[in-house]
């Protein structure tokens, strides 16, 4: 599994290392991600979700109901 926010669409972003002498050399800034279990009280189940940790607080902030609607509506969840 690629590290995709799985509601949000989050992926890594590309960028430079940039030394003291203003040497630049390429790396990657990936999602802060994490794994975590929600119920979902509309089915009766659990679901498990690599979410970033804005998602997260998105999820604490509207429900995971609404959040999971949101994500179906913009293609980010199947």
């Amino acid at each position: 599994m690629s590290r995709v926010c799985e509601l949000t669409g989050k992926k890594a972003m590309v960028g430079n290392n940039v030394s003291h002498a203003k040497n630049r050399t390429k790396r990657k800034f990936q999602a802060n991600l994490v794994k975590k279990r929600f119920y979902i009280p509309e089915q009766d189940s659990w679901v498990s979700l690599k979410i970033s940790t804005s998602a997260l607080k998105t999820i604490n902030k509207i429900g995971i109901s609404a959040a999971i609607k949101d994500a179906k509506s913009k293609g980010f969840l199947k």
